[in-house]
């Protein structure tokens, strides 16, 4: 058996933030973007798990499914970590960590980043949350402007939160950025300080890290993720 310390510290998510010099860093806008169906939500619930391991608090936001669905995620994803780590205390460690994530559910395309703001003051008013990662699955970057993004990054900066979204590619996107980030994420540039691409590679998915801050030398990433059990793994 190990413990909950021990299971964070082998974390494949320690690989990543080696990679980007120490992690997203509050304050700042990470995405990680994909073609449908690839993986970016087990990505990000991966990421929301590595932090809620470390007591970290966690809002996730989900424009797709509904908040049973995404616990369910939560779920199966935590109980695979359970039996391939021999958890100790894995009933305490669960529970603790469903102390520590909200989630909330946008189906219905009514998502606003006005409701966004309105939720968080809510939840630190009265239920004494306040997150230090915010994720919100299924962002619109095809309808969102640089508006929205300066109140992303603002928020970010204000209440000292790191900020994930995931963005949906296509296989024809056009590639715009020197640095090969595809659109509808390229145009966002200047307010992304992490980028993270999957990308399909037999019967895993290959983790590319496209941005990482200001680094003009990005590294390659030696991660991937098991289609089958949604874990992020370090490659060997």
């Amino acid at each position: 058996m190990i413990y909950r310390k021990d299971m964070n510290a082998r974390s494949p998510l320690r690989v990543f933030e080696n990679s980007i010099h120490g992690g997203l860093g509050k304050g700042n806008i990470g995405v990680v973007m994909a073609r449908a169906g690839v993986g970016k939500t087990a990505f990000l619930v991966g990421v929301a798990m590595d932090d809620l391991l470390r007591g970290r608090k966690v809002l996730h936001v989900s424009m797709a499914d509904t908040v049973a669905h995404v616990v369910k995620f939560y779920d199966g994803i935590f109980l695979d970590m359970r039996r391939t780590n021999h958890l100790e205390n894995a009933d305490h460690a669960r529970l603790e960590m469903e102390r520590s994530r909200m989630i909330h559910s946008y189906t219905n395309g009514e998502f606003t980043l006005d409701k966004l703001r309105k939720s968080l003051g809510f939840m630190k008013d009265h239920a004494h949350f306040e997150p230090e990662v915010v994720i919100i699955d299924g962002f619109d970057f095809e309808s969102a402007g640089e508006a929205d993004f300066t109140v992303l990054k603002d928020f970010a900066a204000k209440l000292d939160v790191e900020i994930w979204l995931s963005a949906l590619t296509h296989r024809d996107d056009p590639v715009t950025n020197a640095k090969g980030i595809p659109n509808p994420v390229a145009r966002f540039d200047a307010w992304i300080s992490v980028m993270v691409n999957l990308e399909p590679q037999g019967k895993a998915v290959s983790i590319r890290l496209l941005k990482d801050h200001e680094n003009e030398n990005v590294t390659d990433l030696h991660m991937k993720l098991d289609p089958t059990t949604l874990l992020l793994l370090a490659e060997e």
